[in-house]
Protein backbone atom coordinates (compact mmCIF):
# COMPACT_ATOMS: atom_id res chain seq x y z
CA UNK A 1 0.00 0.00 0.00
CA UNK A 2 1.19 3.50 -0.66
CA UNK A 3 2.89 5.15 2.49
CA UNK A 4 0.24 8.02 4.33
CA UNK A 5 0.52 11.31 2.90
CA UNK A 6 2.31 13.58 5.44
CA UNK A 7 0.41 15.18 7.41
CA UNK A 8 1.63 18.83 7.63
CA UNK A 9 0.89 18.98 3.45
CA UNK A 10 -2.43 16.88 3.97
CA UNK A 11 -3.74 18.80 7.01
CA UNK A 12 -7.05 20.45 5.17
CA UNK A 13 -8.50 17.01 3.50
CA UNK A 14 -7.41 14.83 6.79
CA UNK A 15 -9.36 17.55 8.94
CA UNK A 16 -12.58 17.21 7.05
CA UNK A 17 -12.39 14.37 5.03
CA UNK A 18 -9.94 11.43 6.05
CA UNK A 19 -10.70 11.97 10.14
CA UNK A 20 -12.95 8.87 11.00
CA UNK A 21 -14.73 10.76 14.43
CA UNK A 22 -16.01 14.19 11.76
CA UNK A 23 -19.20 14.07 9.88
CA UNK A 24 -18.47 16.35 7.17
CA UNK A 25 -21.85 17.25 4.63
CA UNK A 26 -20.52 17.65 1.33
CA UNK A 27 -21.87 19.47 -1.23
CA UNK A 28 -22.48 16.93 -4.22
CA UNK A 29 -21.90 19.18 -7.77
CA UNK A 30 -21.86 22.09 -5.47
CA UNK A 31 -25.60 22.81 -4.01
CA UNK A 32 -26.92 21.29 -7.07
CA UNK A 33 -30.72 20.94 -6.11
CA UNK A 34 -31.11 25.03 -6.10
CA UNK A 35 -28.44 26.01 -8.84
CA UNK A 36 -26.12 24.56 -12.16
CA UNK A 37 -24.48 21.32 -11.12
CA UNK A 38 -20.94 21.60 -11.13
CA UNK A 39 -20.49 25.72 -11.97
CA UNK A 40 -19.03 28.16 -9.87
CA UNK A 41 -22.83 29.54 -8.72
CA UNK A 42 -23.71 26.28 -7.29
CA UNK A 43 -20.18 25.70 -5.80
CA UNK A 44 -20.92 29.43 -4.09
CA UNK A 45 -23.89 28.83 -2.58
CA UNK A 46 -23.18 25.30 -1.42
CA UNK A 47 -20.19 27.14 0.49
CA UNK A 48 -22.45 29.93 1.64
CA UNK A 49 -24.45 27.40 3.53
CA UNK A 50 -21.52 26.16 5.43
CA UNK A 51 -20.03 22.78 3.72
CA UNK A 52 -17.65 21.27 4.70
CA UNK A 53 -15.85 19.91 1.50
CA UNK A 54 -17.14 20.05 -2.09
CA UNK A 55 -17.49 17.06 -4.56
CA UNK A 56 -17.47 17.43 -8.35
CA UNK A 57 -16.12 15.73 -11.43
CA UNK A 58 -13.72 16.26 -14.35
CA UNK A 59 -13.52 15.72 -18.35
CA UNK A 60 -10.63 16.84 -20.51
CA UNK A 61 -11.47 19.21 -23.10
CA UNK A 62 -9.63 18.80 -26.72
CA UNK A 63 -6.63 21.10 -25.87
CA UNK A 64 -5.78 19.34 -22.96
CA UNK A 65 -7.65 21.09 -19.81
CA UNK A 66 -9.44 19.75 -17.21
CA UNK A 67 -12.90 20.91 -17.12
CA UNK A 68 -15.75 20.39 -14.55
CA UNK A 69 -18.66 18.42 -15.90
CA UNK A 70 -20.08 14.87 -15.10
CA UNK A 71 -21.35 13.88 -18.04
CA UNK A 72 -19.61 13.30 -21.40
CA UNK A 73 -21.65 15.28 -23.19
CA UNK A 74 -23.20 18.69 -23.25
CA UNK A 75 -26.75 17.82 -23.56
CA UNK A 76 -28.32 17.03 -20.35
CA UNK A 77 -27.06 20.08 -18.91
CA UNK A 78 -25.98 23.17 -20.69
CA UNK A 79 -27.19 24.53 -23.93
CA UNK A 80 -24.58 22.66 -25.87
CA UNK A 81 -24.31 19.25 -27.98
CA UNK A 82 -21.71 16.73 -28.01
CA UNK A 83 -18.53 15.37 -26.45
CA UNK A 84 -16.96 17.76 -23.97
CA UNK A 85 -14.02 16.24 -25.42
CA UNK A 86 -14.49 17.39 -28.81
CA UNK A 87 -14.61 21.34 -27.80
CA UNK A 88 -11.66 23.41 -26.85
CA UNK A 89 -11.75 25.42 -23.39
CA UNK A 90 -12.92 28.33 -25.33
CA UNK A 91 -15.15 26.60 -27.42
CA UNK A 92 -17.02 24.92 -24.40
CA UNK A 93 -16.83 29.01 -22.97
CA UNK A 94 -19.38 29.84 -25.03
CA UNK A 95 -22.09 27.14 -23.78
CA UNK A 96 -24.70 28.32 -21.31
CA UNK A 97 -24.17 26.02 -18.54
CA UNK A 98 -27.44 26.78 -16.61
CA UNK A 99 -29.81 26.72 -19.48
CA UNK A 100 -31.19 23.65 -18.27
CA UNK A 101 -31.70 23.67 -14.71
CA UNK A 102 -34.79 23.92 -13.53
CA UNK A 103 -36.02 23.48 -9.58
CA UNK A 104 -39.74 23.50 -10.51
CA UNK A 105 -39.62 20.48 -13.06
CA UNK A 106 -39.56 22.58 -15.73
CA UNK A 107 -41.58 25.45 -15.14
CA UNK A 108 -38.58 27.96 -14.89
CA UNK A 109 -35.28 28.32 -15.71
CA UNK A 110 -34.18 30.82 -13.68
CA UNK A 111 -30.19 30.70 -14.73
CA UNK A 112 -30.66 30.57 -18.39
CA UNK A 113 -28.92 33.36 -19.97
CA UNK A 114 -27.29 34.68 -16.57
CA UNK A 115 -23.39 33.58 -17.93
CA UNK A 116 -23.04 30.37 -16.24
CA UNK A 117 -20.42 28.45 -17.78
CA UNK A 118 -18.43 25.20 -17.61
CA UNK A 119 -15.29 26.04 -15.02
CA UNK A 120 -11.98 24.59 -15.61
CA UNK A 121 -10.37 22.72 -12.63
CA UNK A 122 -8.20 26.10 -12.49
CA UNK A 123 -11.23 28.10 -11.30
CA UNK A 124 -12.50 25.90 -9.28
CA UNK A 125 -9.77 25.83 -6.84
CA UNK A 126 -8.63 29.35 -7.35
CA UNK A 127 -12.69 30.11 -6.34
CA UNK A 128 -13.17 27.86 -3.40
CA UNK A 129 -10.17 29.26 -1.58
CA UNK A 130 -8.40 26.25 1.03
CA UNK A 131 -12.34 24.46 0.82
CA UNK A 132 -11.37 20.23 0.62
CA UNK A 133 -12.65 18.93 -2.22
CA UNK A 134 -13.70 15.32 -3.75
CA UNK A 135 -12.99 15.05 -7.38
CA UNK A 136 -13.72 12.76 -9.42
CA UNK A 137 -11.98 11.52 -12.48
CA UNK A 138 -14.67 10.70 -15.07
CA UNK A 139 -11.61 9.65 -17.98
CA UNK A 140 -8.28 8.09 -17.61
CA UNK A 141 -6.90 11.05 -19.98
CA UNK A 142 -8.07 13.61 -17.36
CA UNK A 143 -5.98 12.24 -14.25
CA UNK A 144 -2.11 13.48 -15.00
CA UNK A 145 -3.26 17.02 -16.36
CA UNK A 146 -5.57 17.41 -13.13
CA UNK A 147 -2.76 16.49 -10.99
CA UNK A 148 -0.91 18.97 -12.87
CA UNK A 149 -2.95 22.01 -12.15
CA UNK A 150 -3.33 20.74 -8.44
CA UNK A 151 0.39 20.68 -7.85
CA UNK A 152 0.58 24.30 -9.90
CA UNK A 153 -2.24 25.50 -7.18
CA UNK A 154 -0.28 24.39 -4.43
CA UNK A 155 -4.10 22.55 -3.58
CA UNK A 156 -2.45 18.70 -3.24
CA UNK A 157 -3.52 19.68 0.59
CA UNK A 158 -7.03 19.75 -0.05
CA UNK A 159 -8.03 16.85 -2.36
CA UNK A 160 -9.47 13.16 -1.89
CA UNK A 161 -9.33 11.78 -5.52
CA UNK A 162 -12.46 9.13 -6.95
CA UNK A 163 -12.66 7.53 -9.78
CA UNK A 164 -15.09 4.19 -11.40
CA UNK A 165 -11.45 3.58 -13.13
CA UNK A 166 -8.73 1.86 -11.22
CA UNK A 167 -5.96 3.35 -13.77
CA UNK A 168 -7.36 7.11 -13.34
CA UNK A 169 -5.42 6.59 -8.99
CA UNK A 170 -2.79 6.06 -10.34
CA UNK A 171 -1.30 8.44 -10.83
CA UNK A 172 -2.47 10.31 -7.80
CA UNK A 173 -1.36 7.27 -5.92
CA UNK A 174 2.17 7.44 -7.12
CA UNK A 175 2.33 11.24 -5.74
CA UNK A 176 1.09 10.43 -2.61
CA UNK A 177 -2.53 12.00 -2.72
CA UNK A 178 -4.99 10.23 -0.66
CA UNK A 179 -7.59 8.50 -3.01
CA UNK A 180 -11.02 6.89 -2.53
CA UNK A 181 -11.80 3.14 -3.37
CA UNK A 182 -12.49 2.53 -6.96
CA UNK A 183 -14.60 -0.84 -7.58
CA UNK A 184 -12.01 -3.13 -8.11
CA UNK A 185 -10.82 -2.66 -4.33
CA UNK A 186 -14.56 -2.63 -3.10
CA UNK A 187 -15.57 -5.94 -4.98
CA UNK A 188 -12.29 -7.00 -3.04
CA UNK A 189 -13.66 -6.69 0.40
CA UNK A 190 -17.02 -7.17 0.18
CA UNK A 191 -16.68 -10.32 1.36
CA UNK A 192 -13.93 -9.37 4.26
CA UNK A 193 -16.37 -6.52 5.03
CA UNK A 194 -19.46 -8.41 4.89
CA UNK A 195 -17.76 -11.53 7.64
CA UNK A 196 -15.92 -8.50 9.51
CA UNK A 197 -12.76 -9.65 8.53
CA UNK A 198 -9.89 -6.58 8.93
CA UNK A 199 -7.56 -6.09 6.07
CA UNK A 200 -3.47 -5.77 7.01
CA UNK A 201 -3.40 -2.34 4.82
CA UNK A 202 -5.46 -0.83 1.93
CA UNK A 203 -4.16 0.88 -0.84
CA UNK A 204 -6.55 4.04 -0.55
CA UNK A 205 -7.57 5.97 2.47
CA UNK A 206 -11.21 6.60 2.13
CA UNK A 207 -14.90 5.24 0.38
CA UNK A 208 -17.06 7.61 -1.49
CA UNK A 209 -19.83 4.74 -1.56
CA UNK A 210 -23.76 4.80 -3.44
CA UNK A 211 -26.03 3.28 -1.50
CA UNK A 212 -27.39 0.89 -4.10
CA UNK A 213 -25.29 -0.09 -7.20
CA UNK A 214 -28.09 -0.97 -10.55
CA UNK A 215 -30.25 -1.16 -7.47
CA UNK A 216 -28.54 -4.00 -5.46
CA UNK A 217 -27.70 -2.69 -2.06
CA UNK A 218 -24.29 -1.96 -0.85
CA UNK A 219 -23.21 -3.19 2.50
CA UNK A 220 -22.42 0.55 3.71
CA UNK A 221 -22.55 -0.27 7.44
CA UNK A 222 -20.24 -3.33 6.70
CA UNK A 223 -17.78 -1.28 4.78
CA UNK A 224 -18.11 1.58 7.49
CA UNK A 225 -17.06 -1.01 10.31
CA UNK A 226 -14.67 -2.04 8.49
CA UNK A 227 -12.86 1.23 7.45
CA UNK A 228 -13.44 2.36 10.71
CA UNK A 229 -11.57 -0.51 12.42
CA UNK A 230 -8.79 0.91 10.27
CA UNK A 231 -8.89 4.30 11.74
CA UNK A 232 -10.49 5.50 8.24
CA UNK A 233 -13.44 7.20 6.52
CA UNK A 234 -16.55 6.09 4.21
CA UNK A 235 -18.67 9.31 2.92
CA UNK A 236 -22.17 8.19 0.77
CA UNK A 237 -23.96 9.89 -2.29
CA UNK A 238 -26.43 10.89 -2.99
CA UNK A 239 -28.23 11.71 0.50
CA UNK A 240 -31.07 14.51 0.45
CA UNK A 241 -33.54 13.07 2.97
CA UNK A 242 -32.29 13.84 6.29
CA UNK A 243 -33.99 11.02 7.72
CA UNK A 244 -31.58 8.58 5.37
CA UNK A 245 -28.52 10.99 6.69
CA UNK A 246 -29.21 10.69 10.42
CA UNK A 247 -29.76 7.06 9.90
CA UNK A 248 -26.31 6.58 7.92
CA UNK A 249 -24.60 8.49 10.73
CA UNK A 250 -26.38 6.48 13.31
CA UNK A 251 -24.64 3.20 11.43
CA UNK A 252 -21.18 4.60 11.39
CA UNK A 253 -20.98 6.71 8.14
CA UNK A 254 -18.78 9.68 8.39
CA UNK A 255 -19.65 12.20 5.48
CA UNK A 256 -22.80 12.71 3.72
CA UNK A 257 -22.81 13.87 -0.04
CA UNK A 258 -25.91 15.71 -0.53
CA UNK A 259 -27.64 17.95 -3.54
CA UNK A 260 -29.11 19.27 -0.42
CA UNK A 261 -26.44 20.20 1.87
CA UNK A 262 -28.30 22.68 3.51
CA UNK A 263 -30.78 20.75 4.40
CA UNK A 264 -28.54 18.04 5.55
CA UNK A 265 -26.27 20.60 7.52
CA UNK A 266 -29.28 21.16 9.53
CA UNK A 267 -29.96 17.68 9.96
CA UNK A 268 -26.50 17.62 11.89
CA UNK A 269 -27.56 19.66 14.30
CA UNK A 270 -29.73 17.20 16.23
CA UNK A 271 -26.79 14.50 16.20
CA UNK A 272 -25.42 17.29 19.05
Amino acid sequence: APAAPPPAVYLPVMLALLDPQLHPVVGHRGNRAHAPENTLVSFREAMALGVDALEFDLHLSRDGVPVVMHDPTLERTTSGRGPVAALTVAELRQVDAGARFSADGGRSFPFKGRGVTIPTLGEVLEATGTLPLIIEMKCIEVARPALAVIERAGALGRVLIGSFLDASLVPFQEAGVPVSAAPCALTHLYLPALLGARPRSLPFQSMCLPRFHHGIPVPVRQYSRLMRSLGRTVHVWTVNDPRRALSLWANGVNGIISDDPGTIIEARRRLS
